[in-house]
């Protein structure tokens, strides 16, 4: 009796000790599959750091490659700042960069009212809508509180509940259009390729102008803006004047000719850098070329933004 209760309790010992042991190796896979899975993670969030960093700085290389093509003294190989592409291979990544100069923008601080009202029905505003936004704009930028018909002072923003008022002085920056009475985010970011602040001039120059600044012009189509794009990224850079292919001037609508003169120093400049493996960067930026500043740069940035893209 004695001896089969000591089996009996040995047995049962034995199976105490191996539910023990199996709990113990499920535990164990549990914490295996767990590292795993930490290792896993660390080692695609370390790829895509070093994805991420290797693409930005390859997006930056184009921005001082461009820099460097600007200043080159040869006007048969200076790259164009008409929105034509221009492609490189820089440490194993394809490198795409465009340049627009800053006077083919429209400059909102000097367009007139006209040409402030075309800008917003290109782009789907009303009449309406657009005669209230650009009589906004100026009286945003205008140095008195008279209310242009349509337009907002102080008066105004403060009866919609605003706690700011028109600066009553030029834009400083471009996005400082989005607090202007009546602008809302969707509106602005169809504008936003179209404005600067840095031209100077009432109308924008036509030779260098984007798709959205070219259809705010007088008689302007979609059709037509794409033509007059792709017929002066034809010219050979150092052309004396904007022709096509058979030598025929460049026109506008309404018969003004695209003069490719006049331009300044002020561009901006996208330059998307795309690795072999997809992943991507865009840096987009405005600068202004002229002198060395405090980093030891011929230029001065004037804004900067970088978007990391997803392969």
């Amino acid at each position: 009796m004695n001896l089969q209760a000591t089996a009996l309790c040995a047995q049962r010992q034995r199976g105490v000790a191996l539910i023990l042991v199996l709990w113990v190796i499920a535990l164990m896979s549990v914490l295996l599959g767990s590292f795993a899975l930490i290792s896993r993670t660390e080692n695609l969030q370390a790829r895509h750091l070093l994805d991420a960093t290797t693409a930005r700085y390859a997006a930056e290389a184009g921005l001082e490659r461009a820099v460097y093509e600007l200043r080159n003294p040869d006007p048969a190989t200076r790259w164009v700042g008409d929105g034509r592409p221009y492609e490189f291979v820089f440490d194993n990544a394809q490198v795409r960069v465009e340049l627009t100069e800053e006077s083919g923008k429209i400059d909102i601080n000097a367009a007139d009212d006209i040409l402030l009202q075309s800008l917003f029905v290109s782009v789907g505003a009303s009449a309406d809508q657009a005669a209230a936004l650009a009589a906004a704009i100026q009286d945003w930028r205008d140095p008195d509180d008279a209310v242009r018909p349509q337009g907002a002072e102080a008066s105004e923003y403060k009866s919609v509940g605003l706690a700011y008022a028109p600066r009553n002085a030029p834009f400083q920056t471009v996005s400082e259009v989005q607090q202007v009475l009546g602008m809302n985010y969707e509106l602005y970011a169809r504008i936003e390729p179209a404005i600067t602040i840095y031209a100077g001039n009432a109308t924008p120059n036509a030779a260098y102008a984007p798709l959205q600044a070219l259809l705010a012009l007088p008689d302007m189509t979609p059709e037509l803006a794409q033509q007059l794009i792709a017929a002066r990224q034809q010219i050979i850079p150092g052309q004396s004047g904007p022709g096509q292919a058979s030598g025929t001037p460049l026109t506008l609508p309404d018969g003004t000719p695209v003069v490719a003169n006049g331009g300044g120093n002020t561009y901006t400049i996208k330059s998307r850098a795309t690795l072999a493996n997809g992943a991507s960067t865009v840096l987009d930026a405005s600068i202004r070329l002229g002198g060395v500043g405090a980093a030891g740069r011929p230029y001065t940035v004037l804004r900067w933004r970088d978007d990391e893209i997803s392969r």
